[in-house]
């Protein structure tokens, strides 16, 4: 049988349990796991072991034979190290009442990466199921990954999700009941209630406390419940920084149904905090008319940049003015000061552990091809036409030696609609040559926002061999029904194997072959894996 359909098969047999969007595991976690592989049944557990030997013994053959061949080769030219691959986790793998759902297929899907030759997977930890200290299902899991043979990288997400449903700490929700300038706030008076507005960021608006004490308070708890994992298991530790974890302002909506986004967006700056530091910029360059608000003629969320005379116009547009550069500086330094403050507070809680610390930037590439790169102002990045915005945040990932994370790797220039003039590929070296320019290392992820076919593959390897960029790993999004369905896993299988693996011949794959299948005979099998 084809070893394509051997892997449906098997990852067929993981997509009920997967599904979580409208169904909850209701199994409570407990604190340690047996370990991920060894829980899967008896039976496969010995083919396991038995094909592990069996592999040993024809992979050194192979190895052996290619090795001869490659040894003068590689003398002249070694070979570059591989980027490890990580897996991101589904957010809600664990649920909004801190139970871990789905643990057996989560098991099973551990399973099959570590097969594949994964190298890790990407822990989602949300502040608001956390902020209790309750780590129980948060550590279940580290502990299913590390008896699975993988590393963790743990995001720590400071934000909140609609869907699925991760909300905010309690106690931030009460608070904004009576103070709901907390949240960010457009110019008609919505409130993006996932993320607290970086205008507070020092003022005691949680209860007497800080966001900046909460926030270190929880990376120090999350260093307690997770100390046995440091020294052999997690890798990094990733910090959000905003919406989404990235460092951007929520200035654009999700998108919805697949559909792209495509407007320029909308300033964050009408709640009362961010108003009043505006007043006050404003009168410190005695100009108190231009602290009044945001740009009186910016367009609305889904508006085109070249749509009558709005502030991003091409040419004699008003962010070109005084004005609009004295708006635009302080827009991106309050994002700036944010970023460089809770990286600071990170660093202080987490930076003498061996593990290094990751953030993530947003990947605003519709209308890059302009002057005045609208989508990105309002995200605030300061990032137009002979001006780059990209500089000041790796100087800052730089001074606390952090990782910067790029969404996108995967997008071509080719596969973007023309009207929105989008350049994901000049914006991602953009980007890359700003943190070779200050040291900073980079991780690569793909967007999340659609599936990768196999030109998105295609351009992920381009992007991590390119000897300009050197990328120091690679995190895909995410395990679930995407990534095992018919149409995606082949796809990523064969990628996993073309990093992880020297060129593949015919006699190489056998041993795979019989791995899936296995898998998939045995969850076929197992009836209590298939009930949800």
């Amino acid at each position: 049988m084809e070893l394509g359909l051997k892997v449906n098969q098997a990852t067929a047999k993981l997509e009920p349990f997967l599904i979580a969007q409208n169904k909850v595991a209701r199994k409570p976690a407990t604190e340690t796991n047996n370990a991920a592989c060894l829980s899967l049944p008896r039976s496969l557990r010995k083919r396991a072991i038995k094909v592990g030997r069996i592999r040993v013994v024809q992979d050194e053959a192979v190895v052996a034979e290619k090795r001869m061949k490659s040894t003068k080769l590689s003398k002249v030219n070694p070979p570059r190290p591989r980027p490890p691959i990580f897996v991101g986790l589904p957010l809600d793998v664990v649920s909004d009442l801190n139970i871990v759902n789905h643990d057996k297929a989560i098991e099973a899907g551990l399973c099959a990466l570590s097969l594949l030759g994964v190298h890790g997977v990407d822990l989602p930890i949300s502040w608001g199921i956390a902020t209790d200290n309750s780590w129980s299902s948060y550590l279940a899991i580290a502990a299913m990954a590390r008896d699975a043979g993988l590393r963790l990288r743990v995001s720590l997400n400071l934000h909140g999700h609609e869907h699925p449903n991760l909300p905010l700490p309690k106690y931030v929700s009460r608070a904004a009941h009576s103070d709901p300038d907390i949240f960010f706030t457009d110019l008609s008076s919505n409130r993006y209630h996932d993320c607290l507005s970086f205008s507070v960021d020092d003022l005691p608006v949680l209860g007497g406390r800080t966001p900046m004490e909460v926030y270190e308070e929880f990376f120090h708890n999350f260093r307690h419940a997770f100390s046995d994992f440091f020294d052999s298991t997690i890798t990094d530790i990733t910090v959000g920084l905003g919406p989404n974890g990235e460092l951007r302002y929520p200035s654009f909506p999700p998108p919805s149904n697949n559909r792209p986004i495509i407007g320029v967006g909308e300033f964050q700056c009408y709640d009362k905090y961010m108003l009043a530091d505006l007043k006050r910029h404003a009168e410190d360059v005695c100009q108190p008319f231009w602290g009044l608000g945001g740009p009186h003629d910016a367009p609305r969320y889904n508006a085109s940049p070249n749509l009558g005379n709005n502030f991003f116009k091409e040419r004699n547009g008003s962010w070109e003015t005084p004005y609009g550069q004295f708006f635009l500086s302080w827009y991106s330094g309050i994002l700036l000061s944010h970023g460089d403050r809770l990286l600071s507070v990170a660093s202080n809680a987490l930076g003498d552990l061996p593990t290094p610390m990751c953030a993530k930037v947003p990947f605003v590439h519709w209308w890059h091809n302009t002057r005045s790169r609208p989508s990105q102002l309002t995200a605030g990045l300061y990032n137009t036409h002979g001006r780059d915005g990209y500089e000041s945040i790796a100087s800052i990932f730089a001074k606390h030696s952090c990782k910067m994370i790029i969404p996108g790797i995967e997008l071509s220039d080719r596969d973007q609609h023309q009207e929105l003039q989008s350049s994901p590929e000049s914006l991602f070296s953009q980007i890359v040559t700003a943190c070779k320019k200050h040291g900073v290392r980079v991780v690569g992820e793909n967007s999340s926002l659609i599936r990768v076919g196999g030109n998105g593959f295609n351009r992920i390897k381009k992007n991590l061999f390119d000897n300009n960029m050197r990328l120091d790993s690679l995190t895909y999004h995410r395990m679930g029904v995407e990534l095992f369905c018919p149409e995606n896993w082949p796809l990523f299988t064969e990628f996993v194997r073309s990093m992880v693996q020297p060129k593949w011949d015919s006699d190489d794959k056998p041993n795979n072959e019989e791995a899936f299948s296995i898998i998939a005979s045995e969850l076929g099998n197992d009836q209590e894996m298939q009930r949800v």
